[in-house]
């Protein structure tokens, strides 16, 4: 095929031989197969800002931070510089997802770098090197289902180890090859300690995928993961080898206010002797 604008530099400094075909468009990106060598990849052509249809994309954005003194204030101003290096860090982002995650032990598609707004990585194929099924469009037996459920909250939670949410995880987020489940699409991948947003996010992409896989095994539907996992992370407690049980059970112990207004009056009379003693000490000086 014609080989796409955005593409054409990768080409002419040898990077991508060929252009074979488009894989697929989605909100953010395109995607092409890319022959490199004797090696078929993915060239990912991300959108520009003012074409990318993600929602709420400050959400994802918040506690990215820029080690650049002078980047970080023109990304606060919104200055064209700044929005330029606001369109990197956003595409940089995958990048630095993909690398941290595969360290973890998450199975994500290798990158072989990021240039230009065009991510070059490992095209993910099935037993007869066809591209590999989306997993919306894959049905599954519910021993399956089961088994497949339990290595993604696997990842999740290795993924919240090494600090990140995915933010968009749903079935048509992962795909599935011989080898089971592997997880793509990690521009918005969220900093699970820097953003506010963390907990609601790691809720969702888990909730979005145990309803699917609750289809085939309806029994899933009940289980907590998210709020396990997120209770031990906000306890340090949680490890890549922790042993999930996708239970949880809420405190629902009541506060005992007139405890709580107590503790308030002390403080509030410490304080005030504090003061004293300091007006005291002021005076006989």
């Amino acid at each position: 095929m014609k080989t796409p604008k955005r593409i054409q530099p990768l080409v002419d400094d040898g990077l991508v031989d060929e252009v074979i075909s488009q894989l697929m468009s989605g909100k953010e990106a395109t995607v092409y197969t890319v022959r490199c060598g004797d090696v078929i990849r993915c060239a990912k052509v991300y959108k520009e800002a003012n074409k990318r249809s993600f929602k709420k994309a400050a959400q994802y954005q918040e506690g990215r931070k820029s080690r650049n003194s002078r980047r970080a204030r023109a990304m606060e101003k919104g200055s064209k510089y700044g929005r330029n290096q606001q369109e990197e860090a956003w595409q940089n982002a995958e990048v630095d997802a993909l690398y941290l995650l595969a360290s973890a032990g998450v199975r994500v598609p290798e990158p072989y770098g990021c240039f230009d707004g065009v991510l070059l990585m490992e095209l993910i194929t099935d037993e007869h090197g066809d591209v590999a099924s989306r997993l919306n469009d894959v049905v599954m037996d519910a021993e399956q289902a089961r088994e497949d459920h339990e290595v993604v909250m696997v990842y999740i939670m290795r993924m919240l180890c090494a600090g990140v949410v995915h933010g968009d995880l749903s079935e048509f987020n992962v795909l599935v090859d011989e080898y089971g489940p592997v997880i793509i699409d990690l521009p918005q991948a969220v900093d699970a300690a820097a953003n506010n947003n963390a907990k609601k996010m790691l809720e969702r992409d888990v909730n979005n995928m145990t309803t699917y896989y609750g289809q085939f095994a309806p029994e899933l539907l009940s289980s907590r993961y998210a709020q396990e996992m997120w209770s031990l992370y906000e306890k340090s407690e949680l490890t890549p080898d922790t042993e999930l049980t996708g239970s949880f059970k809420d405190n629902n112990k009541s506060a005992n206010v007139d405890n709580v207004i107590e503790e308030i009056k002390a403080a509030y009379e410490e304080e005030q002797a504090r003061l004293e003693r300091i007006r005291e000490a002021e005076q006989t000086d």
